[in-house]
């Protein structure tokens, strides 16, 4: 009598059990039970793995990641701006672009095994993995949280999974990278003129932002930002360093 509902029963039950398998996964990431699947399901998936949904868009982590990415800037802004009561913006600021950069976010996804559950298309990128796939899914699962648990359990999750167990912060303001002094020496290495140019002032109250370009034989390769001409020099070298790839 039920012969002909097998298949369709065995299909529910493989998806099923795919499902509870990865409820546990993501238990142990995150600390608690999803309610909503479907938010972290999106939440691992990459553009190269997306399909068209009925009105005809690609669902993919995108739109989670921005999310993500505000949220996570907040909590880490908030969990600094109490640890470090009286240092000034410019040090808070600098020490939060160091926890949430790419680089930071990429090595935290792969210690709470993130990496493990994200779906990418490999085929798309010769069979290997973009080095930024793991921290974006890892933005995109902190939106996920946020709007499936709300702020105060999103914000315990940064914290408490990927800041307090995965950042030495002590290390980490004691330890002053001078990209700049980097970056000038590779290009002399290589016979390469490199200048550093503001490009920008952007006043904030009683505070000034500056925007610089770094070039190499006078072509741009990367902008930064920060509270002082330094500090706008080393971030934008941070970013030259990481679009070419120097360690």
């Amino acid at each position: 009598m039920f012969g002909p509902f097998k298949p369709v029963r065995r299909v529910y039950h493989r998806l099923f059990n795919k499902d509870k398998v990865l409820v546990r996964a993501l238990a142990g990431i995150i600390g608690s039970t999803p309610d909503n699947l479907r938010l972290y399901k999106l939440a691992l998936t990459h553009t190269s793995f997306a399909r068209q949904n009925a009105a005809g868009k690609h669902e993919t982590n995108e739109r989670l990641e921005f999310l993500g990415d505000a949220v996570l800037g907040a909590a880490v802004a908030e969990h600094l701006f109490k640890k470090f009561p009286y240092e000034d913006e410019g040090f808070l600021t600098e020490i939060r672009s160091r926890i949430v950069n790419r680089e930071s976010l990429n090595q935290m996804a792969v210690k709470i095994g993130l990496n493990l559950l994200v779906k990418i298309d490999t085929s798309s990128h010769g069979g290997m993995r973009h080095k930024s796939v793991n921290g974006n899914a890892l933005e995109a699962l902190v939106g996920a949280i946020y709007l499936d648990k709300g702020y105060n359990t999103t914000h315990n999750f940064i914290l408490n999974k990927l800041v307090k167990p995965h950042v030495d912060l002590h290390k980490l303001v004691n330890t002053t990278a001078n990209f700049k002094s980097k970056l000038i020496e590779w290009a002399q290495g290589q016979n390469l003129e490199i200048r550093f140019d503001i490009i920008k002032r952007k006043q904030q109250g009683n505070t000034t932002e500056f925007t610089s370009e770094v070039y190499i034989d006078d072509k741009p390769i990367a902008i930064g930002v920060g509270l002082s001409k330094k500090k706008a020099d080393q971030a934008a070298a941070e970013k030259g360093l990481e679009f070419l790839k120097i360690g």
